[in-house]
Formats: structure tokens, sequence, C-alpha cells
């Protein structure tokens, strides 16, 4: 199907391509988070992952050890910032910053002798006939491994959060650490072990950067997707499918980006494309919360999503309007615009209460109080 110059299956399977560092950084902040620690430093554990993933692929050969260094040096930053927070009991935020600015200069002095260098490929995944399959055999058969270990990794999350009593235990520390600890559970062990976790997933995430998305070291490769992922769990309300979903919306905005330079604008087509995607969305959530006994979403949200696309869909084709020049500075900024609101929610108690945020996130333990 072909948009304004744009194919919409290419589109589709691109998309799925740009959002797994994204997803595979976001749904492991999800789990810290999940515990009640909040860890800013995603960026620079992204970033420290990607180098350390990128000379341990080009030294070995090996993507996949690639992978497995890139996870293993992301959790080493992770761990500073557990002992940090955890042990000596600093500043949640300042730390994570402070690792931010750590991870990009630690990664710049690290690279410079990868600068220039191409890292072994990363075959697909072999689908045989299935690739052959017209539409879906572009979309969903022809990736990489780590396109599928992203959304595995989200449905093992989301089983472990909702139904183990290992989530039930992460999701009780991050609620009220006090209760947790009076009935007998390690909070600081359960955070260290999350916080690991999280860290090797940016690391994954970085090293996707930079054995398979940008081929190559570049300072700077990573582009503020750890930003990003923080934003999104945030905006998902701490829920792993929505992780997955604003993924792929970033996703879909970077691509996005690159396409309408190519072709020299937007297609009104994606416009109609959106409308009914919103109002095939509207419908499936509408029915989920109805058969939660929540009722239908409000009207005006459903109308907003609904006739807002479609009727500027209508007014740009009746003005003879065929494509929309798309700003890239704007699209360059908005991560950072989007991470200062997400801080200001977060700083609000009601904003948090509101996202249904983890009630003790960003406190810190000590057996002795």
């Amino acid at each position: 199907m072909n948009l304004g110059g744009i194919e919409l299956e290419l589109f589709l399977a691109s998309l799925m391509v740009a959002s797994v560092p994204i997803l595979l950084a976001a749904i492991g902040e999800l789990v810290v988070e999940k515990a009640g620690v909040l860890n800013l430093g995603v960026e620079g554990m992204m970033i420290a992952g990607a180098v350390v993933g990128f000379a341990t692929a080009v030294g070995t050969g090996s993507p996949f050890l690639g992978f497995l260094g890139g996870a293993a040096g992301a959790m080493a930053l992770s761990l500073i910032f557990a002992f940090l927070t955890q042990v000596l009991l600093a500043n949640q935020v300042a730390t994570g910053l402070a690792l931010t600015l750590f991870g990009l200069g630690l990664s710049a002095l690290i690279g410079q002798g990868y600068v220039g260098l191409k890292p072994p490929l990363t075959g697909d995944v072999p689908f045989g006939p299935l690739e052959d399959i017209p539409f879906f055999g572009t979309v969903l058969f022809g990736h990489d491994p780590m396109v599928y270990v992203s959304i595995l990794v989200v449905a093992a999350v989301w089983v472990v959060l909702t139904r183990s009593r290992t989530g039930l235990i992460l999701r009780a520390v991050g609620e009220s650490h006090d209760a947790a600890h009076a009935l007998g559970y390690k909070v600081i062990r359960i955070r260290v072990l999350a916080i690991l976790f999280g860290g090797a997933m940016a690391g994954l995430g970085g090293v996707y950067v930079s054995l398979i998305r940008v081929p190559q070291w570049t300072d700077g490769i990573t582009s503020g997707a750890g930003w990003i992922a923080l934003a999104i769990v945030v905006f998902a309300s701490w829920r792993p499918w929505r992780v997955l979903l604003g993924a792929w919306l970033f996703g879909g905005i970077s691509v996005l980006q690159l396409s309408s330079q190519v072709s020299g604008g937007l297609p009104v087509g994606f416009i109609a494309l959106v409308g009914v995607v919103a109002v095939a969305t509207t419908a499936v959530l509408s029915a989920m919360r109805a058969a939660r006994g929540q009722g239908a979403m409000p009207s005006a949200i459903a109308a907003g999503f609904c006739i807002g696309p479609l009727v500027l869909y209508a007014g740009l084709v009746a003005g003879g309007v065929e494509k929309i020049g798309l700003s890239v500075e704007l699209l360059s900024m908005s991560p950072y615009l989007i991470t200062i609101l997400v801080l200001v929610i977060m700083s609000s108690g009601k904003g948090r209460a509101s996202l249904s945020a983890p009630a003790a996130l960003g406190t810190n333990f000590h057996a002795s109080r």
C-alpha cells in the first residue's frame, strides 16, 4: 500500500526496528520504578552499553557476545547507581543525572579507537515461506532476533508482574517498602536486582543502536533514546503493554521524520490512517473498560481521538493539500521537552497519584527507620 510515496508495509517494518532500543530501555526502567527506584541514568547506561557492546563485537567478531558485553557494561554502571542510592542513600534524581553524564563521558573515551569501524553483521531470523506472505511477510517476518526478543521481554515482564509471587513482592516494595520490610522481604536486595535488570535492558537497547540500527560508533549515538524511554514509562502508567505501544509510537515518529524528508513531506493519507487507527483503538479500549466495569471512554476523549484526525484530513483534502512539511528541529527537541514535562509531573504528588505511580517511587529505604 502506497501513501504519497511511502510504502505502508515498509514503514511499519521500519517502525518495529526503530522502536527496539527505546522498548528495551523502557521495559527495564519500568521494572526499576515498580520496585520504587527512580533511575534517570538510562541514557548514560544505554550509551555505555552501546560502546562496550560495539567494542566486544568488533573484537570477537560475534554480535551475540557484543550484546552480552553491552548488557554487562550497562549493568556495571547500574551497580554504581545501586550502591550510591541503596547503600549510601544518595538522592536518586541527582545520582541518575550524574550517571548519565558519566556514561556519556566514559563512552566518548572508550569509543575513540572505534570510530569508522564496522561491526559484524547480525542476520535476520529465517522464517522461510512466511516471509513471502504479502504485506504481513514484510511487516512481521523479516527482522533480526532482537525485534522478537524485545516483544518477548515485554510479555515476560507482564506475566511476572501480574501473575507471579515475584511480581507481587516487587510491586509491594514499590508501594510501601516499610510494610514489605515488616513482612520479612529484603527490600534493598530486591531493589538492587531490579536496578541490575534495568541496566541490562538499557545496555541491550544501546547495543542494538550501535550494532544494528546504526551499525557504527559515533559519540552520542543514542540521541536521547534513554530520555524517551523514561517518558514512555510514565505516560504508559507503568503498564508493560502500554510501554510497547509507546515505543512503537516514538519509533514511528522517527521513521516518519526520515520518510518525510525523502518524500518531501508527510502525505495527508497518513492523517486518514491515524484517524482509522484511532477509531479502532478507541473501540477496543472502550470494550476493555466496559469489561472491567469502568464504563466507556469519556466522550470528549473519544471524539478527540477519532473525529479530530478525520476532520483534519477532510479539510486538507478540500484545500488541495497533498503533503505537510515536518519540522526536523521540533521533532529533534521533542524528547527533551517530554522529559521536562515528566520531571514536572513526577515532582508533583497529585501528578504522580493521577498517573498511578508506585507510592514509594524515588524514596530511599533504611531498615533502622
